[in-house]
């Protein structure tokens, strides 16, 4: 009798080597694009972003969510689409791969059924006029833009870094995909997935955040201990494997731009938020689930910047198997079905 296949697991990788001598910036650099070709996602230890202004972000992101729900009405998500910054109430935003693709409306109208458990604080540039910042009164939260802004930008030159490396490990000049990124079109979003019964998860009354893919060059996310995030495991569709949690570490996913630009070389994996895996991390007899902050940081081109096919990516046998689109077409067709 043959033994089950072991699960996939998300690869480690130690960033701490990157700057030191050209062999480590290599083998870095392949570390982490096998780990994008093979699963889509990687954990990225003792990277540049100091663990100290990490801890300060998550500070302020509990400081946000425990404010009132008239206070954080202040910087609402504006109606429709075209806007994505400002506060989301649990509810308001759907996000699920079918969503996205609106291939089936019958599946498309129960999946609104399903509401999503979370709310959601979206920050950009405020040097981006079509994507306007939504801020709080500064009397609500004091010091909270000022930090922000500054995280904002922290994290941009760690995804530039990132960008970098994923340059080098497609064979490209280091700056290849990092110079269609002026920083001006990502976009930081504060998670908080607040306590709900177990059971209302278990049997789909409720979602916190189904399976999607992204629609950026990469995201990178900052998560707390509480668990929950899952991957779907590409060799076997329909399964995941939890992206369990490790201490101020990056977890790191390609997104659909980046598997476009390197002809599906690079994969734009499926990726869930649900219960947490431990017996732990409920509370209760209703089996409360604890609260969860996250934070992502998607890394977008710039909005006229064409993504089309990298040489590197590209053979005889391997055409381009994607029409050139920029992140501004891209970007409407997936945010318009979103809300």
């Amino acid at each position: 009798m043959t033994s089950p296949k072991p699960k996939p697991s998300i690869p480690i990788v130690d960033f701490s080597n990157w700057n030191t001598n050209e062999t480590s910036r290599q083998r870095v650099a392949q570390e982490i694009v096998t780990a994008c070709k093979e699963v889509g996602f990687v954990y990225i230890t003792n990277h540049s972003l100091p663990e100290t202004i990490l801890g300060e972000a998550f500070h302020w992101s509990e400081r946000f969510f425990k404010l009132a729900q008239d206070e954080k009405l202040k910087a609402p998500h504006p109606p429709g689409w075209a806007v994505h910054r400002g506060y989301s109430w649990p509810g308001l935003e759907k996000v699920s791969q079918t969503m996205s693709t609106g291939v089936d409306e019958e599946v498309t109208e129960q999946l609104r059924e399903i509401p999503d458990i979370k709310e959601s604080y979206d920050i950009g540039s405020d040097e981006n006029q079509s994507q306007p910042n939504q801020w709080l009164p500064e009397e609500s939260l004091p010091g909270f833009r000022d930090f922000m802004l500054r995280f904002y930008w922290e994290c941009f030159r760690v995804g530039g870094e990132i960008l970098q490396v994923l340059a080098i490990g497609l064979d490209l000049d280091e700056n290849h995909l990092l110079e269609k990124h002026s920083g001006h079109n990502n976009q930081l979003r504060l998670l908080h997935y607040p306590p709900i019964p177990a059971e209302t998860i278990e049997s789909n009354r409720a979602a916190r955040c189904p399976a999607h893919t992204d629609w950026s060059s990469i995201t990178m996310l900052f998560q707390d201990d509480c668990g929950g995030l899952e991957v779907e495991d590409i060799t076997s569709p329909g399964s995941y494997i939890p992206a369990t949690p490790i201490k101020n570490a990056i977890v790191m996913n390609v997104g659909d731009l980046l598997q476009m630009w390197s002809n599906d070389i690079l994969r734009s994996t499926n990726h869930r938020v649900t219960l947490p895996p431990l017996e732990d991390r409920f509370e209760g007899p209703r089996r409360m689930t604890r609260g969860r902050f996250s934070i992502p940081y998607f890394m977008a081109p710039d909005p006229d910047s064409v993504i089309e096919c990298i040489p590197s990516c590209m053979r005889d046998d391997l055409p381009a198997k994607y029409e050139p689109v920029t992140q501004a077409g891209y970007n409407q067709m997936r945010a318009s079905m979103q809300y």
